[in-house]
């Protein structure tokens, strides 16, 4: 099995490791992104599985894998919810960063330097859920990584993706607005023509053996600093919820 790793991505995200919590450093939007994304992946993974996101523990028996888990932004609160959480990252650096804030926070999850593929020559899978936040443009080849996303669900699995559209606007915000102007990444972490389109990424869902069933704008306000979720505006970052057919 071929690696969809693309190197030169993974050593962008090995220089920014140690910034992981702090929530003013180079992670700063997605810190500002984080509630509205949990938002729509515990709402999505509830109605999958009819659980009552009002108790303690909700996600109780679920296995949950966190795909490009970073320092475990979306991992903790995974398992804060009651899910047995794996968090993967081919950025080596990100790995220690991720173990230690999660022994800090009393929570037990199992961080690995791993990629999708590798993971699927393990017993591992499959999984009930994979959060597959902002890592399909950071690829070398899509089609195939989703396709082992696929792999590591079990039937009737849900799959959580997120991504950036790719159009002027996404560019003019994500990478002339994020990057240069606000300066909240570094020049270069993103490649404008790496970007999908939500019809692209709904593609890409199918040909992999997924069921795309949902899709939602992460639309930002630049008076109030929040994100919400547009049924509409997919016009720059935008999420998706598709699941594998039994």
């Amino acid at each position: 099995m071929t690696t969809t790793i693309d190197a030169a991505e993974i050593e962008k995200f090995q220089a920014m490791a140690a910034e992981w919590w702090d929530p003013n450093g180079k992670f700063k939007p997605l810190h500002m992104l984080n509630p509205c994304r949990l938002d729509y992946i515990t709402t999505q993974i509830a109605a999958e599985f009819d659980r009552d996101l009002t108790l303690d523990r909700p996600f109780e028996g679920l296995r949950i894998l966190d795909i490009g888990c970073g320092g475990g932004l979306l991992s903790e609160p995974m398992a804060r919810l009651g899910a047995t959480v794996v968090g993967v990252d081919a950025a080596e650096r990100n790995i220690p960063v991720a173990r230690a804030h999660a022994e800090q926070s009393g929570l037990k999850i199992d961080y690995r330097h791993t990629s999708a593929e590798d993971l699927l020559r393990t017993d591992e899978a499959p999984f009930d859920a994979v959060l597959n936040m902002e890592v399909v443009e950071h690829v070398s080849d899509p089609l195939a990584y989703l396709t082992a996303c696929h792999d590591l669900l079990r039937p009737g699995g849900i799959m959580i993706c997120s991504t950036i559209n790719r159009n002027p606007k996404s560019y003019a915000m994500a990478i002339i607005g994020a990057e240069y102007v606000m300066r909240w990444l570094p020049k270069g972490t993103h490649d404008w023509s790496k970007f999908i389109t939500p019809d692209e990424l709904f593609d890409l869902l199918g040909r992999a053996g997924m069921r795309a069933e949902d899709r939602m704008g992460f639309v930002f306000n630049p008076v109030t600093w929040t994100w919400r979720l547009s049924e509409r505006d997919l016009s720059v970052n935008y999420v998706t919820a598709s699941v594998r057919p039994t």
